[in-house]
């Protein structure tokens, strides 16, 4: 290992707890000095809970052809299923072994459990799918889907039952965040279906613990991904949902806390959702993953969840909204320090809709392999933001890891304008701010560094939108009556990029790419 990737693989885990690093060698040590020994407990109890869906999970599942779609990605088993096929990548197989396609809108009770059946039939040589992370939403979704149908079979219980135990004693403390949350919600729907007070009480702890330090101030996720935001908040509102529907069990004030902590979240998840219901794609955000916004508000309101919206804050997110426009700005650190694995290379990046349609974006994602193309997608070349002398302003690498990372400094804003700074460049002792401004039909956005620099703006433009034609110091959007003008540059330059359209998918679009030396003033004209 050369001096720079020792650096950088120092630079990633001085951030981590203690308890990741115990665990990470705990759990290292377990599967490989330990032998595994089946865990066979039979549950005490078997008292059917009341269940009713109210968000179906999108359809991702053909019983006729035996085809499974996740990530946009289509494969058809010929006789049976692989539980194990991994020909398009560990996510895909993750997906296969979350059994989601349990509570889409179409499956009946006897073809989701053939489903179950197949899979308890291969249990034994399952991967992947064995692992904590699937082992959660699997015993999640079958909870839901055999309570719907008010289906109690030993066999299965048993299994389902064991699989509970194994994650209550191989939770994911080497990763937290979101992963243990997830962990923590999928024991709480295994002690209502089990009756199991051990259950209860451990996922009950988990999950105080874990929403107190998860959730912001501000009502935002500490990952800083909207897509992840989503996801569990519908976790949060699905737990509000067994407890009021199961109040005969345990009774205690655990639902208060968890509407408080779904109002916050509904708060944040109001403030950033665009006009359309769509959110920015930022931090690993992505299409048709998690329930959409509109819904979880419909839910949020058929569980009587009240909330006050909030100002955003902690986050480091802002947002402003005209009747021309809607305005999304990150001026938020990578966060959280210990577990930035959803992060990117994006400080002072930024997305612009006009009349409610996308036109300035953040590229997206498009995959979660670790190869070149996460790499870009995850670089400050694929936002709408400044390099300088090619250097990332955040240290991303590996996938999910993150190194060096550059911290915001100081913010000042007020109705009409927000300046904040940032040092991801001081090792080359460059400071970078950026000031926003913004009134009804232009917005401006000042660049300055403490001194000349080889330096880079990217504007990342939607694929709805045509070439823009450069004339002079202005871009010209054609048939938008939209233009861009610079100020201080040296060169204007368009060029093609991919930008994300989910997983997997992508679609050609322009960016402009602007070099400057100190100071670059960039104005919409609206």
């Amino acid at each position: 290992m050369d001096n720079y990737r020792i650096i950088q693989f120092f630079n990633t885990v001085k951030y981590l707890k203690v308890k990741q690093v115990f665990f990470r060698l705990y759990y290292f040590l377990k599967s490989r000095v330990f032998k595994k020994s089946p865990i066979t407990r039979t549950p005490s109890n078997s008292i059917p809970i009341i269940w009713e869906n109210i968000i179906d999970n999108y359809t991702s599942f053909n019983i006729t052809s035996l085809t499974f779609n996740f990530l946009n990605i289509s494969h058809s088993f010929k006789k049976e299923i692989n539980w194990n096929y991994d020909h398009h990548g560990k996510l895909w197989t993750y997906n296969l072994n979350y059994f989601d396609f349990l509570n889409q809108e179409k499956i009946v009770k006897e073809d989701g459990l053939l489903l179950i059946k197949s899979f308890i039939q291969k249990k034994a040589s399952v991967i992947d799918g064995n692992e904590p992370y699937p082992i959660s939403l699997r015993c999640y979704n079958w909870v839901k889907f055999l309570s719907k149908h008010k289906i109690r079979n030993i066999e299965i219980d048993n299994i389902l039952y064991n699989d509970f135990i194994f994650l209550f004693k191989n939770l994911e403390y080497h990763l937290l965040g979101n992963h243990l949350l997830e962990n923590a919600f999928s024991l709480l729907f295994g002690s209502y279906y089990f009756q199991d007070k051990n259950l209860y009480l451990k996922s009950k702890k988990l999950i105080k613990k874990e929403l107190d330090e998860q959730i912001l101030n501000d009502g935002g996720h500490f990952e800083l991904s909207p897509m992840y935001h989503q996801t569990l908040l519908f976790r949060l509102l699905d737990c509000i949902n067994l407890i009021k529907l199961n109040k005969s069990w345990i009774v205690d004030d655990f639902v208060i806390f968890l509407e408080k902590k779904a109002s916050l979240m509904y708060s944040w998840l109001k403030h950033i959702t665009y006009q359309n219901g769509d959110i920015p794609m930022v931090n690993d955000s992505t299409f048709m993953i998690a329930p959409s916004s509109k819904n979880l508000f419909d839910l949020s309101k058929k569980l009587s969840i009240n909330f006050d919206l909030l100002p955003l804050s902690d986050s480091g997110y802002r947002k402003i909204n005209s009747k021309k426009y809607e305005l999304f700005i990150d001026v938020g650190n990578i966060g959280p320090d210990y577990q930035p694995g959803h992060s990117h290379s994006d400080t002072f990046n930024f997305e612009l809709r006009l009349n409610k349609l996308p036109f300035l974006v953040d590229t997206g994602i498009s995959t979660y392999e670790k190869n070149e193309i996460r790499q870009n997608e995850r670089s400050t070349v694929s936002h709408n933001t400044v390099m300088i002398n090619n250097i990332e302003q955040t240290d991303v690498w590996g996938g999910f890891r993150v190194g060096r990372r550059a911290k915001i400094l100081n913010i000042i804003e007020n109705e009409a304008q927000i300046t904040a700074n940032h040092n991801g460049y001081k090792n080359i002792g460059i400071n970078h701010e950026r000031i926003f401004k913004w009134c009804d039909n232009k917005i401006e956005i000042k660049d300055s560094l403490n001194k000349s620099s080889k330096a880079k703006a990217f504007f990342h433009l939607h694929s709805s939108i045509n070439k823009p034609r450069i004339k002079n110091e202005t871009v010209f959007l054609v048939g938008l009556g939209v233009n861009i003008s610079f100020s201080n540059h040296s060169n204007i330059e368009i060029r093609k990029y991919k930008l994300s359209h989910g997983f997997n998918r992508k679609k050609l679009a322009f960016k402009i790419i602007v070099d400057f030396n100190q100071t670059l003033l960039t104005q919409i004209h609206l």
